[in-house]
């Protein structure tokens, strides 16, 4: 009987740029934590902490581009995330710096954007477009800042309108067009400053990891309120997990809404008069460099402590509604977000990595074999399942959601990395559906690898 592959080879990034970054060195891509990943369908991004070296794995003759982000020798700044933002026919590569900036990158190594979100390392980028539960049809795509006890949110369409100026301006620089709207004096703003929400959330410790799952209902006395609430789950050291209400409103009370009206208005007519009388002809002083925004209101809603148990990783699933969350006893709990209470738990996982993909488990084999003409597989056909790669077992488990069994068990190679590709926005809903995959990079080889998606 032939030995069943559940993997299918797809390229190779093997070259010898990645000796950079240690390639060559047994454990070189799992083992050291200053490297970072990031997949897109057709390109591969790998970082440590000064260089970015982007691979295109289908075709092993495509270029290769190196970034090298301007970061500060004194404070001994360095690349803490990576990800990447596509949208339709734009890509481009976010960078996160351990002094809390924002870079973002063209392909070719321009920089096209620098912004401070806070004064502390970032940990994480996550790029994802959720359903909002209360409306239907409404897709909030969005991406999230993760630093030890504060999170960021960034509007997709912001982002988008950003990159869409600079797409412009590069293309009339092409015609020898005169651009528009930029200063040479605002280096790292020149397509506008990105408005984004800033949230502590530090109240049962620093986090190790956080995201939010979506938007949630507001409190019950806040029902006329038109700001919209965010439900956000961190992971730490002191708090396995803990939940937290985010509103997009800075205020705190009703008195803090009428000060936040009447004090701008009362410091902008104080400034206009003491203009009137201090005015001088000296020059303007030099512009400051902006600083981080204030917070907005977090609210907590529950905290699970279990001393010495720390929580480590955490994964979303697709709507938001599951979190996979790694321990430092080797356990993965399967938490639901919306009711924010565990609902099912993995032991003798230590080390182990999760990523949610989408598998045709209750199809038949003979589906597309039956008829002449080809099935193409819909949403409803897709089943919901959590990938656990357990190093220390050399294997890849699949479960299925919620409660469902096991329904696969891959051998997989020592040194090898479990990916999956960043979310792409404006997805359009007459394309063709395209599940959740997950793919596998061998270490020692430099091949790409996907997960079956049928079981057969």
């Amino acid at each position: 009987m032939a030995r069943r592959n559940h993997t299918r080879e797809l390229g190779c990034i093997a070259c010898e740029e990645l000796s950079e970054l240690g390639a060559g060195k047994e454990g070189w891509l799992v083992d050291n934590p200053s490297l970072l990943c990031a997949l897109d369908t057709h390109a591969f991004a790998l970082s440590n902490r000064s260089l970015v070296l982007i691979l295109g794995w289908p075709d092993p003759r495509s270029p290769r581009v190196k970034i090298r982000p301007e970061l500060s020798p004194i404070e001994a700044e360095f690349i803490s995330a990576i990800e990447w933002l596509v949208f339709n026919e734009i890509r481009v590569i976010a960078i996160g710096t351990s002094r809390g900036y924002l870079l973002i990158y063209s392909l070719d190594g321009e920089m096209i954007h620098r912004q401070i979100i806070h004064t502390a390392k970032i940990l994480r980028l996550r790029v994802r477009g959720t359903k909002n539960l209360l409306a239907q049809d409404a897709l909030a795509e969005e991406i999230c800042v993760v630093m030890p006890g504060v999170i960021a949110r960034f509007d997709g369409t912001e982002i988008q309108s950003m990159l869409q100026r600079w797409l412009q301006e590069k293309h009339a620089q092409f015609w020898d067009e005169k651009p528009k709207g930029r200063s040479s004096e605002d280096l790292g703003h020149s397509f506008g400053r990105l408005p984004y929400q800033l949230w502590n959330v530090n109240k049962y410790g620093s986090c190790a990891d956080a995201a939010i799952t979506g938007i949630m209902p507001p409190p019950l006395m806040e029902v006329q309120s038109s700001k919209q609430y965010y439900c956000a789950i961190t992971i730490g050291e002191d708090a396995v997990i803990s939940a937290f209400r985010l509103s997009e409103d800075r205020n705190r009370s009703i008195v803090g809404a009428i000060l936040s009206k009447v004090v701008p208005a009362t410091f902008s007519t104080i400034a206009s008069v003491s203009k009137m009388i201090w005015r001088s002809g000296s020059a303007s002083p030099k512009k400051s460099e902006v600083k981080p925004q204030s917070f907005a209101r977090a609210s907590p809603l529950t905290c699970l402590k279990d001393h010495p148990r720390k929580g480590e990783k955490l994964t979303l699933s697709p709507s938001g509604t599951l979190a996979a969350i790694t321990d430092s006893l080797g356990r993965i709990l399967l938490l639901d977000t919306q009711a924010l209470v565990v609902v099912r738990l993995w032991k003798g996982y230590r080390d182990a990595n999760c990523l949610f993909m989408e598998m045709l488990v209750n199809k038949k084999s003979n589906t597309a074999g039956s008829s002449s003409t080809h099935y193409a597989a819909t949403k409803s056909d897709y089943c919901l399942c959590l990938a656990i790669h357990a190093p220390r077992k050399g294997i890849i488990e699949v479960w299925q959601m919620r409660t469902g069994p096991r329904l696969l068990a891959i051998p997989c190679p020592k040194g090898s990395k479990m990916l999956q590709p960043s979310y792409r926005f404006e997805w359009s809903s007459s394309s063709p559906y395209v599940p959740l995959e997950v793919f596998l990079l061998n270490s020692d080889s430099g091949i790409i690898s996907v997960l079956n998606r049928s079981l057969n």
